[in-house]
């Protein structure tokens, strides 16, 4: 596809008919030309879509949706699949507002070297939905940028900006109450809180709830930092195996792991949920397949795209505001859990 040629200067020139100088003297805002010409020449940048008066005026505004190759190249994990709805959900948000959604992959060494997406620059864009769990240099510079930007799913508390998610902290304090209502008095928990926001506040959730209802948290039962996100079935079989006594219960940060352990129990012979119960996080397509059905938190992906679309749009300009948008998930009780 061809690039998009950028309106210049001399374009406004050529269509106004006057010099190059006096286009730059009033969108500079300087001295030497008339406040009628100087209105003319702005709308007309606005009309042509040169720089910064294109990117907020044009007719059909764009909306850049950056999301990490680590979520889009995963299709046979359902883990993955949950991220795939997120991104449709966006688009289908986004298009519903008048708006057109640009998906922009950004893959690992783009990552790694900080190098931005051809679009940034051939398209002119209204503002960036930043999705999913990136690498804090390069969403740092991405925050950087001069344009409404609005972090989806995840975000970093020392690059303060709007960002929507899940009410994470809420959500779990409900799973954790759930199972202490159903009996559960020792309960373990499993997620990486060094590597995301998202598990880091539904650690807290658990902690809250268990510490008010007097529950003792046992160390030896919780799992809370992980080398990175491919090392999860590994330092789960790892982490059983230092166990010398199991908890009735584990609460994990989502689906995925709540899926591994499910896994690696029944293969040290224990039966879920008759020897431990098991609740995930997220309500991931395969969780009421798995064997048992899991008992979950639903996240609501419809409400959270909805939300970081209308928070994009209502912002007049570049907020750098750490203004936070917590969609509540659902409980969903299936036959991982048991009451004792």
């Amino acid at each position: 596809m061809a690039r998009v040629k950028k309106v210049s200067m001399q374009d406004i020139a050529d269509r106004l008919q006057i010099s190059k100088n006096a286009v730059s003297l009033a969108l500079m805002d300087k001295k030497g030309v008339s406040d009628e010409m100087r209105g003319r020449i702005i709308q007309t940048a606005k009309e042509m879509g040169y720089g910064p008066y294109g990117k907020k005026q044009v007719e059909h505004p764009n909306v850049l949706v950056v999301v990490p190759d680590r979520i889009t190249s995963y299709d046979d994990n359902d883990h993955f699949h949950f991220y795939h709805d997120m991104i449709w959900g966006l688009e289908s948000s986004i298009r519903k507002s008048g708006y057109n959604a640009i998906i922009v992959r950004v893959d690992l060494g783009m990552e790694q070297n900080l190098i931005l997406p051809g679009q940034f620059e051939d398209i002119h864009y209204a503002g960036i939905i930043l999705f999913g769990i990136m690498e804090k240099a390069y969403a740092e510079m991405i925050w950087k940028l001069d344009t409404p930007l609005v972090m989806l799913d995840s975000y970093y508390r020392d690059l303060p900006c709007p960002a929507v998610t899940s009410a994470n902290m809420e959500g779990a304090y409900q799973a954790a109450d759930y199972l202490i209502g159903r009996g559960h008095k020792q309960i373990g928990f499993i997620g990486p809180t060094n590597l995301t926001t998202s598990h880091e506040e539904r650690w807290y959730g658990f902690w809250r709830a268990i510490q008010q209802e007097g529950v003792q948290i046992e160390e030896k039962w919780c799992l809370t930092y992980s080398s990175g996100f491919e090392s999860t079935g590994r330092e789960i079989s790892e982490f059983l195996g230092r166990m010398d006594d199991m908890p009735t219960a584990f609460f994990c940060g989502n689906d995925r792991i709540a899926l591994l352990l499910s896994e690696a129990l029944q293969e040290r012979g224990l039966k879920v949920p008759a020897d431990v119960s098991i609740m995930g996080f997220d309500d991931l397509n395969m969780s009421a397949a798995s064997a048992p059905p899991l008992t979950t938190m639903r996240v609501n992906k419809i409400g959270m795209c909805n939300a970081a679309v209308e928070m994009l749009i209502s912002q007049q300009k570049s907020s750098r505001e750490a203004v936070r948008w917590s969609i509540h998930p659902e409980l969903v009780e299936r036959s991982s859990t048991a009451g004792l």
